[in-house]
């Protein structure tokens, strides 16, 4: 039998909403986006100084490079391309505007499109001053909402403005996962408050046998690896209703779960050696007790918290000492969208599907998306307190290597 989801009832109607917003919604939220992205600015100043110096380190970018990429890549879609209106039927060979001349002739595509230049190069450029570069972003964000204030209102004309929003929104979130990387304090308005969790509720419930439509079913906005809708049979399966607490997970560290190899794939296991980890990452043993590093402030683990910061050989482990699996992310998203029990949105949670095209996939105007990921990094679903309301949607598939423990991620299990 069909399951069917009801939008309207769910806690993730503000996602709905932005993918499906009109012009004048749009305007309002790109504002907002724009202006977490300059708070959080303000607290990497205020933490680094002026320069805002960065390691090299492959979780990590350079502040003022994602500042004006921000601004390039909102500028590139929108004002410079004269096929925005036709938004996913864009044509590839489609010649953009010239861009902007910014230092010594160097201009804006030289130095902000992530296409053409490498992670390890953006520590390399000799790049515009913060101040210029909030100067930018200003005149950028004015050009763009002129351009909406006379877009059509319909699917494809509003493409690449909710693009840009949910882009910009993905930044704003790595900006967090960096801040909290580096050990230095952001703003409480910053974050997400967390989920209210049922005190009484159960902690399983059943997910039933069905035939679940998987992905976006096209209308508003979607990304090209949601897409095409597709039918995908679910076999019955008793989920955890949250996701795995830390009173859950570390009797596993304490029975010396991070020294048996017999629990860890091979995979896991070298990355474990290499890391030198005897628990999760941000964690450690103090006078007895656990504690936390939370953006730079050690502090009690509350023991009832998601687990939090694991990577995807973590969990696996987890999962195999336990005797547990994770669920599909059919699975995932059925449940998210059909079952009132479901409690998401504090972690993204690895599932047990690889980064795979759908049937039928057929790849959006920007091209470095999706496509170069597939089959090499797990699926995660859901969101964390770190992501913008209007970007955490159950469709959404994240994704991201299985050995990175630094984004905002856990899990939940089923059986």
């Amino acid at each position: 039998m069909p399951v069917s989801a009801k939008p309207s009832t769910k806690p993730w109607q503000t996602a709905h909403a932005a993918r499906h917003a009109s012009s004048t919604e749009l305007a309002a939220l790109l504002r907002a986006t724009r202006a977490r992205s300059l708070a959080l600015l303000d607290c990497y100043e205020v933490a680094l100084g002026h320069a805002l110096p960065v390691p090299r380190s492959p979780q990590l970018n350079p502040p003022r490079w994602e500042l004006g990429h921000l601004g390039w890549f909102q500028d590139y879609w929108i004002a410079r391309n004269p096929q925005r209106a036709l938004g996913t039927a864009y044509d590839s060979a489609c010649v953009h505007s010239a861009p902007r001349s910014l230092v010594n002739g160097v201009t804006d595509d030289d130095l902000y499109n992530s296409s053409l230049i490498s992670h390890q190069a953006r520590w390399d450029f000799a790049l515009p001053t913060i101040d210029a570069t909030r100067a930018d972003l200003q005149a950028g964000l004015t050009r763009t909402l002129a351009l909406l204030a006379q877009s059509p209102e319909d699917d494809q004309a509003l493409y690449f403005f909710r693009l840009a929003l949910l882009h910009e929104d993905m930044h704003c979130e790595a900006a967090v996962y960096m801040a909290q990387a580096m050990g230095f304090a952001l703003s409480s308005d910053l974050l997400a408050k967390p989920v209210a969790r049922p005190i009484d509720g159960p902690a399983t419930f059943t997910l039933p046998a069905g035939n679940w439509q998987l992905g976006s079913d096209g209308t508003g906005f979607a990304f090209d690896n949601e897409l095409p809708a597709h039918s995908v049979a679910i076999q019955q399966r008793e989920m955890d209703s949250q996701c795995v607490s830390w009173s859950r997970f570390l009797p596993f560290v304490e029975q010396g779960g991070y020294t048996d190899k017999r629990w860890w794939s091979a995979q896991g296991w070298d990355w474990l050696a290499a890391e030198k980890l005897t628990a999760p990452l941000y964690l450690r043993l103090q006078d007895g007790g656990w504690q936390c590093q939370r953006f730079g402030v050690w502090q009690a683990l509350d023991l009832n918290a998601r687990a939090v910061h694991l990577s995807f050989f973590e969990v696996q482990a987890w999962c195999s000492w336990a005797g547990l699996s994770l669920p599909t992310e059919a699975e995932w998203e059925c449940a998210a969208m059909t079952q009132p029990e479901f409690v998401w949105g504090e972690v993204w949670e690895w599932t047990a599907s690889s980064f795979q095209p759908y049937p039928g996939f057929e790849i959006h105007p920007y091209r470095d998306y999706s496509a170069p990921w597939f089959d090499d990094r797990p699926v995660l679903r859901g969101a964390s307190l770190a992501t913008a309301p209007s970007l955490a949607h159950p469709r959404l598939r994240n994704f991201f290597t299985p050995e990175r423990n630094d984004i905002h991620a856990g899990f939940r299990t089923c059986r």
